[in-house]
C-alpha cells in the first residue's frame, strides 16, 4: 500500500511535468504532433513501470472509437498504440483548466459542454471537421470513469454524431488501467490490454445499447480468465 502511493506521488509529478513538455513540443512541432502525442504515450509506459497488450486489430475502416473508462491510463495507451490521430472528445472543464487545457487546444480535441443544447450543434459540426480531416474520434459513451463490474449506461452522444455523419463505429475495451486509482491515490503495477472488437452494425436502430451488451461480455470474460 506505502508502495503504491509512493509510486502515485511520483508519476503524478511527472505525469504533470509531461503535460507541460507534450503542450510545449506540439507548439513547436505543429506539423507533427500526432507524432509528438505518440511518443507522450510510449514515454508514460515507460514511466510508469505498466505493460501493454493489443489483442485483435485496429480497423482501418473506423472513423469513431468507443471505449469503457477506468482512469486516464486510457487515454494515454491508446495515444501510443492506436496507428491514426486520434481526436478525443473531451468535458468543456478539462479543456478550460489553466495550461494543462492546451492539451485539449493545440491538437484539436473537441471539447463539450454536456448540459448545453448548442454545444450538441457544435459537436456534431466539430466531429464532421475533424473526419473529413482523416482523423478519427474517440469518445468514452459511459461520460465518466468507473470502477464498477458493470458498464455505465451509455450516453447518446456517440450515436448523435455516428447516425448523424454515417460513421463506422468500433467498439474498444480497456482492462487493467485501473491499477492507477486516482480516488485512493494509487498506482499499482500490472498489465493493461486493449482488446479490438469488430465493428458495429449501426444500421440496427439499437446499436449503441449492443455495442455496451458486446463490451460487457468482453469484460466479464476477462474477469473470468483472471480469475482462473
Amino acid at each position: 500500500m506505502i508502495f503504491s502511493r509512493i509510486k502515485a506521488a511520483y508519476f503524478a509529478v511527472e505525469f504533470l511535468i509531461s503535460i507541460l513538455l507534450v503542450v510545449f513540443f506540439m507548439w513547436l512541432f505543429k506539423k507533427h504532433i500526432h507524432g509528438v502525442r505518440k511518443i507522450w504515450g510510449r514515454s508514460q509506459r515507460f514511466f510508469g513501470f505498466y505493460s501493454l497488450e493489443v489483442v485483435g486489430n485496429f480497423d482501418e475502416r473506423a472513423n469513431m472509437i468507443i471505449m469503457n473508462h477506468q482512469s486516464m491510463l486510457d487515454i494515454v495507451v491508446l495515444e501510443e498504440v492506436y496507428p491514426k490521430n486520434l481526436c478525443w472528445i473531451a468535458k468543456k472543464e478539462i479543456a478550460d483548466l489553466p495550461v494543462i487545457g492546451q492539451i485539449i487546444h493545440v491538437p484539436q480535441m473537441i471539447s463539450v459542454e454536456r448540459e448545453n443544447k448548442r454545444s450538441l450543434i457544435k459537436l456534431v459540426k466539430d466531429a464532421q471537421d475533424r473526419v473529413e480531416k482523416g482523423r478519427v474520434l474517440a469518445i468514452f459513451p459511459e461520460g465518466t470513469r468507473s470502477h464498477s463490474r458493470e458498464l455505465l449506461p451509455f450516453k447518446g452522444g456517440a450515436k448523435i454524431i455516428a447516425d448523424k455523419l454515417n460513421l463506422k463505429i468500433q467498439p474498444i475495451v480497456i482492462t487493467g488501467s485501473d491499477i492507477l486509482d486516482v480516488k485512493n491515490f494509487s498506482f499499482k503495477s500490472g498489465k493493461i490490454k486493449i482488446i479490438c472488437l469488430d465493428l458495429i452494425d449501426t444500421a440496427d436502430p439499437e446499436w449503441l445499447e449492443n455495442a455496451r451488451a458486446k463490451m460487457q461480455e468482453t469484460l466479464d470474460n476477462e474477469r473470468q480468465k483472471s480469475a482462473v
